[in-house]
């Protein structure tokens, strides 16, 4: 399915948006080059057609006490749906998991985790995640630090 027809300027606009969510819609159509009303249809259209899908703020997690950022590998017993999908649904109930990923291979899932030290973590994994329904092997991997952590897409600006 294709998605919708998006041209340079909404391209432009994707770009900003994707830098400072957070800018006046006067402040967008000025840096794409449009007076704002034309501007805002735009922006509107393309929260419409799902090319936008949210807004939000990036938050600090060491700032909160989340100073553990953990990648976990999960396999699983079975790939059948329903077995795929339970193992999603409980995921799902569980905070410390930021980011969950169905992969093709020899690993089922990689979950992003973070928790506030290497206690919570353990105390996370051995209650909440290596006893979930199917699960058959949990390997994991501490980050030691950030160097990239781009928004969005790259787009041809």
């Amino acid at each position: 399915m294709a998605g919708p027809a998006i041209d340079d300027i909404d391209l432009h606009i994707l770009g900003e948006l994707q830098q400072d969510g957070r800018m006046t819609n006067v402040e967008l159509a000025r840096k794409v080059g449009l007076t704002a009303p034309p501007c805002l249809r735009r922006v509107r259209a393309l929260e419409e057609s799902g090319a936008i899908t949210s807004y939000h703020a990036v938050v600090n997690p060491a700032m909160l006490g989340y100073t553990i950022t953990v990648f976990a590998m999960v396999s699983l017993k079975s790939q059948a749906e329903s077995d795929l999908k339970a193992f999603e649904d409980h995921v799902a109930t569980l905070p410390e998991v930021r980011e969950c990923y169905m992969l093709n291979g020899e690993i089922d899932f990689i979950l992003k985790v973070v928790a506030k030290d290497l206690q919570s973590f353990q105390q996370f994994l051995t209650s909440k995640l290596t006893p979930a329904p199917n699960v058959v092997s949990v390997k994991t991997s501490l980050t030691i630090r950030m160097s990239k952590n781009l928004p969005g897409v790259p787009l041809p600006l």
